[in-house]
């Protein structure tokens, strides 16, 4: 990491115990003083308890394959703060990076920390001639930093699951509330496969601002045609959303398949390959319904190499803000071995407290518990690393031997 770079993220690091706090009302003001840069481009905006991320990258994907200048706003980052900030395919540069945050925090220093990183986008998004930006909502929606834009093409919720609840209700109805509020005039609505209760208050809110609900598609750009992504099929609800935006804005299925085919999502649901044989899946399962969905992706009849359970290893650690219990219960029968062991930031829960839900092995690391999973499984074995965002990027920076900026939950 070059010394401004280290020195800007110090900075910025530094309003972490701001913590993110929900409101329009400082992201408004400051947009303002900034020339309003968030109204520089369309978008589409993306909420949801599991799968923005996802949706973001297929839509980005194809909005490349069909010539657009296109912006990804995302969080939190795996290993580099820069992956949250994309413009055509590539994180932003450092020396635009820098000057950029740092333009922000003189500008606006009553801002938190994700609000700097969401403002900084936008201004980037604008010298760069964005036309397209697809934002993740970072927490909840309504009163999420991303939701000063205007109406955008399209508005997307993924899935409503229990998370987040102090800030977002302790109902899906609640919480639906929360998400739904991205939802603006004129725009177009995708939804994702949801509960009833969750539905029903996206729909009514919809009809209130005046937008209009698109129906869900399938997943297939080209009806029958197979898609070259890999592990696909474990995509189907977040990839018939990106499917189904794509079709919105009126993409080719040639164009919209190319996108997919084209999309790289690094720690989710990535199949990592080593020395020709050892696999290590990445997952960023950070909740009880991500656990769910990943329970489903270690089915023996998806990793059909995988001879019993016992050959697959799980490395798992988990923030305590979330409810790591039920996740760790729904992921307690896909592997023979489980390895604890706490993410690389605060608020990680000991692992030895997981042995009392679980049986296993607790490691003082994240790379022992590698190590450790893999000799449990040997080199035919897969090693899975889940249950927080924070331990998959450790693991993946570990194993690719990739540069990291510090990991922050915001």
């Amino acid at each position: 990491m070059n010394t401004e770079l280290k020195a800007t993220l110090e900075r910025l690091y530094r309003l972490v115990p701001r913590g993110q706090k929900l409101g329009l009302e400082r992201m408004q003001a400051a947009c303002a003083r900034f020339g309003n840069p968030e109204r520089s481009f369309t978008s589409v905006h993306i909420a949801g308890t599991n799968g923005k991320g996802t949706v973001a990258a297929f839509v980005t994907g194809m909005a490349r394959a069909a010539g657009l200048r296109a912006g990804t706003y995302t969080s939190p980052h795996l290993q580099r703060f820069a992956e949250r900030i994309v413009i055509d395919g590539s994180p932003i540069a450092d020396e635009q990076l820098v000057p950029l945050l740092n333009h922000v925090m003189d500008g606006a220093p009553e801002l938190t920390f994700f609000e700097v990183a969401t403002l900084a986008a936008f201004l980037a998004f604008r010298e760069a001639g964005v036309q397209l930006a697809i934002l993740e909502v970072g927490l909840g929606g309504r009163l999420d930093a991303t939701n000063v834009i205007p109406p955008p093409r399209v508005a997307a919720i993924t899935r409503i699951a229990f998370d987040h609840m102090i800030e977002l209700g302790d109902t899906l109805a609640k919480i639906a509330a929360e998400k739904a509020g991205i939802i603006k005039p004129g725009s177009a609505v995708v939804l994702g496969k949801l509960h009833p209760d969750a539905r029903a208050v996206i729909e009514e809110r919809a009809a209130e601002v005046g937008a209009r609900v698109v129906a869900l598609g399938s997943p297939e750009p080209i009806p029958g045609a197979p898609l070259a992504y890999p592990r696909v099929a474990l995509l189907g609800s977040n990839l018939a959303v990106a499917v189904t935006i794509g079709r919105e804005l009126g993409w080719a299925p040639e164009i919209l398949a190319q996108g997919v085919e084209n999309t790289t999502w690094p720690g989710r649901n990535e199949l990592l390959h080593r020395s020709g044989q050892d696999l290590t899946l990445l997952d960023c399962a950070h909740n009880p319904d991500g656990a769910v969905a990943l329970s489903h992706a270690l089915d023996p009849s998806v990793l059909a190499d995988i001879e019993s359970r016992r050959e697959i290893a799980l490395v798992f650690g988990a923030l305590n803000t979330k409810n790591w219990r039920a996740m760790l219960r729904r992921l307690e029968q896909v592997a023979g071995q489980r390895i604890y062991v706490a993410p690389p930031v605060p608020k990680a829960v000991d692992p030895r407290e997981m042995l009392q839900i679980s049986p296993g092995e607790v490691a003082g690391s994240v790379e022992e518990a590698l190590t450790r999973a893999r000799e449990l499984v040997g080199s035919k074995g897969v090693v899975v690393v889940a249950g927080s965002t924070f331990l998959v990027g450790a693991a993946r920076a570990l194993l690719l031997n990739l540069p990291s900026d510090p990991p922050v939950a915001l």
